[in-house]
């Protein structure tokens, strides 16, 4: 079950220490997309995230990590100025395999940001990298999202009666 818990877990971006991030050797900061960074419905990103990562980028590399797709994430990128990996099949750790070796980086410097146990969190665990879960910014998913949503409230409630993590109960 361990393989679920994110390192941190924090309301939303804004919320996340990322002085602690840079004191523990994290150098490259990877977002989940939808509900991570902007609610399903926005075509662009919003300009208080864009404040935030653009003030991100002085210290850390940015990235994008998304099972969306490339015409999904690239206005995303655009406004950003970042790169990005879209259909990256989290669970799976292709995507966060691509971006190690695109950036040659070592995975104490990888931290994985996003909303879904069960795609962000298990992906980023499953690679041995440094996880931070937020709660989604919105109520609205893809379909397969909701599928995933019921998992997690699952595995939250195992999480909840042995008193390893709680919905709503931030920390790191």
């Amino acid at each position: 079950m361990g393989i679920f818990k994110p390192k941190m877990y924090k309301k939303n971006i804004f919320d996340i220490d990322y002085e602690k991030l840079k004191e523990i050797g994290i150098t490259c900061l990877i977002f989940d997309l939808d509900n991570t960074l902007g609610l399903l419905e926005h075509k662009r990103c919003p300009r208080n995230t864009k404040k935030l990562i653009k003030g991100l980028q002085k210290d850390f590399l940015v990235l994008i990590n998304s099972n969306n797709t490339r015409e999904r994430i690239n206005p995303y990128l655009k406004d950003l100025g970042v790169g990005g990996v879209s259909f990256s099949l989290k669970p799976l750790t292709r995507g966060l395999r691509k971006i190690k070796k695109d950036y040659h980086l070592k995975k104490k410097e990888m931290c994985m940001i996003g909303d879904q146990i069960v795609t962000d969190v298990l992906s980023g665990n499953r690679f041995k990298i440094y996880t931070i879960l937020v709660d989604p910014l919105g109520e609205k998913d893809l379909k397969i999202t909701g599928l995933n949503r019921k998992i997690e409230a699952k595995i939250v409630a195992r999480y909840e009666k042995r008193g390893l993590f709680e919905r709503g109960k931030y920390y790191g």
